[in-house]
């Protein structure tokens, strides 16, 4: 009786480790997946930072065929106190992220775009002048009456 006794206690010793083990490995996979599905909700939800209007991608089609891009920095000064500096550049540094297509490429340093995440930028003609301008900026407060420089929200 003594021998039965044991093998019981003994084989229930060893369910409850083994089940604690298995406790232990799903909470360490559910810790694991929930990880993962964050990494994966993250990239699902991420929007463009910089948007491009149709007459901006269709303008740097046609001047952009030896391989240069927009290259947009955001500087101090202007009659609000930062401007936008449009150039055009073939050569992509550390601090770039890129935008747009192969054809039609806007490239922007991670500074510049801490002021306009969000905004689109356009091509504008008009009867005077024709050029590239940053559009519904959200970072913006206000604007000089030719869209060249903004003031930036402070929160």
């Amino acid at each position: 009786m003594a021998c039965m006794l044991r093998s019981v206690i003994k084989s229930t010793l060893q369910g409850r480790q083994t089940a604690s083990r298995c406790v232990k490995a799903v909470i360490h996979n559910a810790a694991a997946s929930n990880a993962i599905a964050n990494i994966n909700d993250s990239k699902v939800e991420t929007k463009p930072k910089l948007l491009l209007s149709d007459s901006c991608i269709k303008r740097l089609r046609e001047i952009c065929q030896d391989g240069s891009f927009l290259r947009i920095t955001v500087e101090g000064g202007g009659c609000s106190g930062f401007q936008y500096k449009f150039d055009l550049d073939t050569k992509i540094q550390e601090d770039d992220l890129q935008f747009g297509e192969e054809k039609a490429k806007v490239v922007i340093d991670n500074v510049s775009l801490e002021y306009c995440t969000g905004a689109t930028v356009d091509y504008h003609i008009e009867l005077i002048r024709s050029g590239f301008r940053m559009m519904a900026n959200p970072q913006a407060e206000q604007g000089c009456s030719c869209g060249a420089s903004f003031s930036i929200k402070l929160d």
